[in-house]
């Protein structure tokens, strides 16, 4: 090997890890040519303790821990580069999501494509619309089309819930924004139920008709309350969501406008005076109740089975 050549070997290796900076440090086999690494040279500097290969295609530039964000990249060249999006949860973390991790990877890829397995990868075969990826950088979803995914994905309806709410409460989104993606990403996991949740996110402050609380107790065997009882107290009249004549016990359901601002000081002001009045309370958030159904009608039975005793 001639002189030039041993002192050009530096030149193109930091070359190389300058492009990828653009990749969280991970390049693919095919990029690494274009600064003049053959399957060789790649061997070379794995063997010399430099690099690392992540799959088929992929190599990391280092020896180090592999980031989430490097993983992903992984994830979209060992699946199919040309078709691949990060999907689901996975890309909700690109878009900031925090309180919603996922060990696999979420990647989508067009329904009949044919892609190997990876490890560490889940892979989902989908109807693509247009505009479905998200501009610039790693390719993945938008963040509408990503929150409805990773809920129909997800393992249980509490955890399709979480991610919906999570993904408007740190404002990736909007509901109403979500409701509109609802209507062309054709989902197949838990459809009706994403849309009700959807709807009590978007029309929170709104939406205690349409829950229909009434016809729930009736299905749990419980009489039916009175609806927007009113109490006069010291903050002047209350209206309460739910109470049971000759009963101490009062329901209250929290849409999503209890959330903003200062509501919920008021709603807590607002409880205490009707405490003091002598009625107690049970509260739930809207899309609590409906991820938790049973849990709080239990509740409820054993609230009025306490004051019938009494």
């Amino acid at each position: 090997m001639s002189g030039s050549q041993r002192a050009g070997r530096p030149g193109r290796r930091r070359a190389a890890a300058r492009a990828a900076r653009d990749f969280e440090g991970v390049l693919t086999r095919s990029r690494l040519a274009a600064f003049g690494y053959d399957h060789a040279a790649i061997r070379r500097e794995v063997e010399a303790d430099r690099w690392q290969v992540l799959g088929t295609h992929t190599v990391a530039l280092h020896t180090g821990v592999v980031s989430g964000a490097a993983l992903r990249w992984c994830a979209v060249w060992e699946v199919a580069e040309t078709v691949a999006l990060v999907d689901g949860a996975s890309a909700l973390e690109v878009a900031g999501l925090r309180g919603f991790e996922e060990q696999d990877v979420h990647v989508s890829v067009p329904r009949g494509a044919q892609c190997p397995d990876v490890e560490g990868v889940r892979i989902h075969r989908v109807t693509r619309r247009p505009g479905e990826a998200a501009p610039g950088g790693l390719p993945r979803t938008r963040v509408e089309v990503a929150a409805l995914r990773a809920a129909a994905w997800a393992r249980t309806d509490r955890q399709a819930a979480l991610v919906l709410c999570l993904a408007v409460q740190q404002r990736l989104t909007t509901g109403p924004r979500l409701l509109t993606a609802f209507r062309t990403v054709r989902n197949r996991g838990r459809r009706p139920f994403v849309r009700q949740v959807l709807r009590d996110i978007a029309d929170g402050a709104h939406s205690l008709g349409e829950l229909d609380f009434a016809a729930m107790c009736r299905r749990h065997g419980i009489q039916a309350p009175d609806r927007q009882v009113i109490r006069r107290t010291a903050l002047g009249r209350v209206y309460l969501d739910a109470r049971w004549d000759g009963s101490d016990v009062v329901v209250e359901i929290d849409g999503a406008g209890h959330r903003v601002g200062l509501a919920v000081t008021d709603d807590n002001l607002r409880q205490n005076e009707v405490s003091l009045g002598g009625d107690r309370f049970l509260r739930m958030d809207l899309v609590g109740l409906r991820v938790h159904e049973l849990a709080f009608m239990a509740q409820l039975h054993r609230a009025l089975a306490r004051r019938r005793a009494a």
